[in-house]
């Protein structure tokens, strides 16, 4: 049986990439198995450098393969923004959204575009690496909408079933998200890995 370490402490994400790397193949191990790790200043200049640098340190201490992302909100009104500074655009989703909203509040829907991104690293402790990275296009809304997911989920809206990520649940935003995409490129690769 392959064990990957889930480099995150982000409660949100372990639940939604254990939903879909669930693998019989597969033991899921997280942070809190590991006691005492090392924090990761996640100051690289893009989602990928940071998922890196998640993935190799926890990776070297731990002597694990280790799974970890780095994932943002881009919005086209703000040129990008928060991007690779999502989770730090406030103490906690609730002043996220808010900022964000704030920014937004006189823009048309028209101008309200905007994707998420996720960038994941596989990191064998020999020096193996392999990445993924996907995306999936929406736009912001006016309000939050919705009770499922974390961060910006409930101001994001998938045009196809206009609704927010928040309003979808579970099921349907692991096959549609930037995540979901981008977890299932490593179930590929796993899967290849552990045959």
């Amino acid at each position: 049986m392959l064990e990957i370490l889930l480099a995150t402490n982000n409660f949100g994400k372990v639940k939604e990439i254990k939903d879909i790397l669930n693998s019989p193949k597969v033991k899921i191990l997280t942070m809190k198995d590991f006691p005492n790790l090392p924090k990761v200043e996640e100051d690289g200049k893009n989602y990928q450098e940071n998922a890196f640098k998640k993935a190799s340190k926890i990776s070297k201490y731990t002597g694990k393969i280790c799974l970890a992302d780095d994932s943002g909100l881009e919005i086209d009104y703000l040129k990008g923004e928060p991007g690779i500074y999502s989770s730090r655009w406030g103490t906690n989703d609730k002043e996220r959204i808010k900022k964000v909203l704030k920014l937004l509040e006189n823009v048309p829907k028209n101008r309200r575009k905007a994707k998420f991104v996720c960038a994941a690293v596989l990191i064998f402790p020999d020096g193996k690496i392999y990445k993924v990275k996907e995306e999936c296009k929406g736009s912001i809304t006016f309000n939050p909408k919705g009770e499922y997911g974390f961060g910006y989920d409930p101001i994001f809206l998938i045009p196809e079933y206009n609704k927010t990520f928040a309003e979808l649940g579970d099921k349907i935003k692991n096959r549609i998200s930037h995540r979901g995409k981008a977890m299932r490129g490593m179930v590929e690769i796993v899967k290849e890995i552990s045959v």
